[in-house]
């Protein structure tokens, strides 16, 4: 394996911010909020962000829109984290939005989810295959959303395109991505939890040593001290943390993950960082969920002190 390539699997074996894109009062991408979210991250400690993933709104915002917030984050992160950016759509879009990346300092690209309705597994194959060759300098990593998609083809996507470096695994069954990761090449590919802190401790009891996180966005030290008890083997104390953020996610979760945006952006209102505004089809939170982002933050905040 070319160093450059482990040197990438390594970075991806952490958490992996998921940044909001924070807009401002007239709806516009605010552009300034966003590169003070992204420094707020390095500060804590996180050193993967993704711009444009489905926390940021991906499938919301304009492709102008997608640059501007791609080019701010890897502004703001220079060299003080690795920019994982969010690509996705038919292939010459994701491919267009790779270069884009690549040429203003993103190392890895993240590939969402094919969107359409009819997706063969060999489709899926090829669709990543396109984008990995057109990029080749690129590290990429497969968003896997699809129980469909076996370990024998993200194998041979593996064997195709040497720079698919992990994969963001996000179907919620751990047996399940214990089976595929040991099918695909579980010391081929770096292999991120999906889902978040709710499934991370299981999902790294079976072989994942990443996660996505959109909570850390708005609490990193919640989420690093996650990691750093799993690091550390002690199941524990993560689960202390899992017990912490669980009614935040259960919120964000709700009515088929309905405001899993939202309920971030608010706590992030609250802390005086950003509007809480969303972009439909997402909506604003109803008071009763507002009050209950609030009286979370507040026990956040009492167990810090």
């Amino acid at each position: 394996m070319p160093t450059e390539i482990r040197v990438l699997t390594r970075t991806l074996n952490d958490i992996a911010a998921v940044t909001v894109t924070p807009f401002d009062a007239d709806g516009a991408v605010d552009l300034d909020a966003n590169a003070k979210l992204v420094r707020r991250l390095i500060d804590a400690g996180v050193r993967v962000i993704t711009p444009n993933g489905n926390t940021g709104e991906f499938y919301a915002l304009t492709p102008d829109e997608r640059r501007q917030v791609l080019e701010s984050t890897a502004a703001a992160a220079g060299d003080d984290a690795t920019v994982l950016a969010g690509v996705g759509l038919d292939v010459p879009s994701a491919v267009e939005s790779a270069r884009h990346a690549g040429e203003h300092g993103a190392r890895m690209v993240m590939v969402h989810q094919p969107v359409h309705p009819y997706v063969a597994a060999e489709g899926w194959v090829d669709y990543h295959r396109r984008i990995a060759e057109a990029v080749p300098d690129l590290g990429v990593v497969p968003y896997v959303r699809d129980p469909r998609i076996t370990g024998a083809q993200v194998a041979r996507l593996g064997e195709a395109c040497p720079n698919v470096v992990g994969v963001k695994y996000a179907v919620p069954d751990p047996v399940r991505f214990a089976s595929v990761a040991r099918d695909a090449g579980l010391d081929r590919f770096a292999w991120l939890c999906g889902l978040a802190e709710p499934y991370t401790p299981a999902y790294w009891a079976v072989g994942a040593r990443g996660f996505t996180s959109g909570l850390v966005t708005a609490v990193p030290g919640l989420t690093l001290r996650m990691r750093d008890a799993l690091r550390a083997g002690d199941y524990a104390a993560a689960m202390e943390v899992w017990e912490l953020i669980r009614r935040f996610e259960e919120l964000r979760g709700a009515d088929s993950s309905a405001d899993n945006v939202a309920v971030v952006k608010e706590a992030l209102a609250q802390l005086g960082l950003c509007r809480g505004d969303v972009r439909p089809p997402s909506r604003a939170l109803p008071a009763s969920v507002r009050d209950e982002v609030a009286s979370i933050l507040a026990t956040w905040q009492e167990g810090a002190a």
